[in-house]
């Protein structure tokens, strides 16, 4: 289940990628920048930075280098990362079978 913080989140990432975007100049037909595909490639992109992020965090506080509170804010941004990407896929999914449910 998505919780607020992991939507609030997505949000963000979703901003950032419109703002940078449209930074550079580069829009849509729709006028919007960036797409929906964009958006699930910028999404899974921050999980897995997220996830390396939080990997590198354990080896660096298993060698001594780095605090737990460091560790665990990493694994809990990893986690909130990964449940978004797994929320988006789900509706994805949803709204798939709903396409396929539709009367021609």
């Amino acid at each position: 289940m998505i919780t607020p913080l992991a939507a609030a989140k997505a949000y963000a990432a979703t901003q950032q990628t419109v703002a940078a975007e449209s930074a550079l100049g580069a829009t849509s037909p729709g006028g919007a920048g960036g797409g929906f595909g964009e958006i699930l490639k910028s999404a899974m992109s921050d999980a897995v930075k997220a996830s390396k992020h939080a990997e590198s965090q354990m080896a660096a506080q298993v060698s001594g280098k780095a605090d737990l509170v460091d560790v665990a804010t990493a694994v809990s941004s990893a986690e909130a990362s990964l449940e978004t990407v797994m929320a988006i896929r789900d509706q994805v999914i949803n709204a798939y079978q709903e396409i396929m449910r539709m009367p021609i």
